[in-house]
C-alpha cells in the first residue's frame, strides 16, 4: 500500500542539518526536474525578490520565504516527517507514532511535492516556498512538469499494491492514475455532515485525512483493493461510502459529523 499525501503550505524550517543532496532523495528518476525546478527557483527569489513575490503570491510580510528560497541549494534541511507542518500533519502525528508505525510510514507514505515530486518520510530536505499552482518563469506550469514524470515514480513506489491518494485537487493535477493501475486506487473524500447535509469542509477534511492515515499505520492494516481499505476504515471506527469503480480509480465517502 502507498499512501500519497499532499504537502503543507507551512513548513518548519531545520536550524542545522547538512545540505540538500537530491541524489540521495528516493525516486531518483525524478532527479532531472528537481534540479530543473530547484535552479529555477533559486534564481528567481535570489535574483529578482520583487518578481518572486509576486509569482509565489507572497504578501510584505512573508518576504523572508522568498530569501529563504534562494539559498535552498545550502539551507540546512531535516527529515521530510518534520518539515511538513499544518492541519493534516498535526492529526496524523509522524513524531509520535509507535516504533512499528514509524517503520510502515518510512514504507507506506509519500508526499507530493511542488519542488521535490514525491518525498518520502525520511528524505531530508529543507523547508520551501512553492505551491502545486505556480507558474514559474522559465520553467512554466510547475504541474504541467511534474505531468511528464511523476507517473512512473508512483507506479514503482505503489508496485502492486493499493494506492490511498489523499492529494488534494491541485496536486492530483501532477499525475493521474493510469486505466490499469485504476482499480487499486483508492481516492478518499471527507464530508461533513451537519443537520442533515454533507459538505466537504477543509479543517475536517485535513485532520480527518491525517487521523485516517494514523489509524492505519498504528493498526498494521495494508489492503489490497479499495472495497478492502473501505472495511478496514470501518472497523476502525469511520463510517465509509464506496463509490463506483470508474477509470480513475474508486472514490471512498468518509462522513464525519465532529463540531
Amino acid at each position: 500500500m502507498l499512501i500519497l499525501l499532499p504537502p503543507s503550505e507551512g513548513k518548519t524550517a531545520a536550524r542545522r542539518g547538512k545540505a540538500l543532496d537530491l541524489a540521495s532523495l528516493s525516486s531518483p528518476s525524478l532527479t532531472p526536474t528537481r534540479t530543473t525546478l530547484l535552479e529555477a527557483l533559486t534564481t528567481l527569489c535570489r535574483e529578482d525578490p520583487e518578481k518572486a513575490a509576486a509569482v509565489l503570491d507572497l504578501g510584505p510580510a512573508q518576504r523572508d520565504l522568498v530569501d529563504r528560497n534562494a539559498h535552498l541549494a545550502t539551507a540546512p534541511t531535516a527529515r521530510a516527517d518534520a518539515i511538513y507542518t499544518g492541519v493534516l500533519y498535526d492529526a496524523l502525528g509522524f513524531d509520535t507514532l509507535s516504533p512499528a508505525a514509524r517503520r510502515r510510514a518510512t514504507a507506506r507514505v509519500a508526499v507530493t511535492s511542488a519542488l521535490f515530486g514525491m518525498v518520502r518520510p525520511g528524505d531530508r530536505i529543507p523547508a520551501y516556498r512553492l505551491s502545486g499552482d505556480t507558474i514559474l518563469p522559465g520553467v512554466g506550469s510547475v504541474a504541467g512538469a511534474w505531468r511528464e514524470v511523476l507517473g512512473e515514480a508512483v507506479g514503482a513506489a505503489v508496485r502492486t499494491g493499493l494506492l490511498v491518494d489523499l492529494r488534494s485537487s491541485t496536486y492530483a493535477a501532477f499525475w493521474r492514475p493510469t486505466k490499469d493501475l485504476a482499480p487499486r486506487v483508492a481516492t478518499v473524500r471527507v464530508l461533513h455532515e451537519s443537520e442533515g447535509r454533507r459538505s466537504v469542509v477543509s479543517h475536517f477534511n485535513k485532520a480527518t485525512k491525517g487521523r485516517i492515515v494514523r489509524a492505519l499505520l498504528e493498526d498494521g492494516a495494508d489492503p489490497r483493493t479499495p472495497k478492502a481499505l473501505a472495511e478496514a476504515l470501518t472497523r476502525l471506527g469511520w463510517t465509509v461510502e464506496v463509490g463506483e469503480a470508474t477509470p480513475k480509480g474508486t472514490q471512498l465517502d468518509v462522513v464525519v459529523t465532529a463540531v
